[in-house]
């Protein structure tokens, strides 16, 4: 990921592939884009980093692929969330919003006059 922190983002990009992906089957370009629009430009995953997960959660059962034609009449893999992926995505999702929630509580912390 690009215009955010990497080091504070590390392990996020598999989430953010799964929420994408909840939204219907998408190739890598639609991918990026789609995270690109909803994040107003601060979450840019570069293509390595977004084919390495892709690929991951491939093995892992979390999507699957499978050949078809883009918008613009071009050969592209298309990722779609399997029935584990949508289980995963609900699961690291609550887990993700209860560490923000934690992180945000830590940083929101007043100092205590005594």
């Amino acid at each position: 990921m690009s215009a955010a922190k990497p080091d504070l983002l590390h392990g996020t990009v598999d989430v953010l592939l799964l929420k994408t992906l909840s939204w219907g089957p998408m190739h890598g370009y639609s991918i990026s884009a789609w995270l690109r629009t909803r994040s107003d430009a601060a979450l840019l995953v570069e293509d390595a980093a977004l084919y390495q997960a892709l690929h991951r959660l491939e093995r892992h059962g979390a999507i699957e692929s499978e050949w078809g034609l883009s918008d613009k009449n071009r050969r592209a893999r298309y990722y779609r969330l399997t029935a584990k992926g949508r289980a995963r995505l609900k699961a690291e999702a609550n887990a993700f919003r209860n560490f923000a929630h934690v992180v945000l509580r830590v940083l929101d912390a007043r100092l205590q006059e005594g």
